[in-house]
């Protein structure tokens, strides 16, 4: 029996399923933020709030780390299934502050579209 992703499952040994399972939820729950991001961005726009220009930036900013976060949850998933696979340290969230940034720049986009 194959299972996916080879290149992770292929590795080291069968972590306790505890850990793995804990693996999953963080990724799933990578997924949902990316969700929400691209659903606050779409929000923007349906709702029309704020100034267009300001507002179809920080619906870009917010669809952009809605794609960011989805990635960050599957490169994250299978970095921390290969350090459990191989009882290595776990990988440090890389990305985290570049989500940050990206959150409080769309942010301050919407204020200023509404101020203006």
């Amino acid at each position: 029996m194959s299972r996916f992703p080879r290149s992770v499952y292929e590795l080291g040994e069968e972590p306790d399923p505890r850990f793995s399972l804990a693996n999953e939820r963080t990724f799933l729950a990578w997924i949902r933020t990316s969700l929400a991001l691209v659903a606050a961005g779409v929000a923007l726009e349906v709702l029309q709030v704020g100034q267009p220009g300001w507002r179809l930036a920080a619906a870009l900013v917010f669809a952009a780390l809605g794609v960011l976060a989805a990635v960050r949850g599957w490169v994250g998933w299978t970095g921390t299934e290969r350090a459990l696979r191989r009882d290595e340290a776990l990988p440090s969230p890389a990305i985290g502050l570049v989500l940050v940034v990206g959150i409080v720049v769309a942010v301050a986009l919407i204020v200023v579209g509404v101020a203006v």
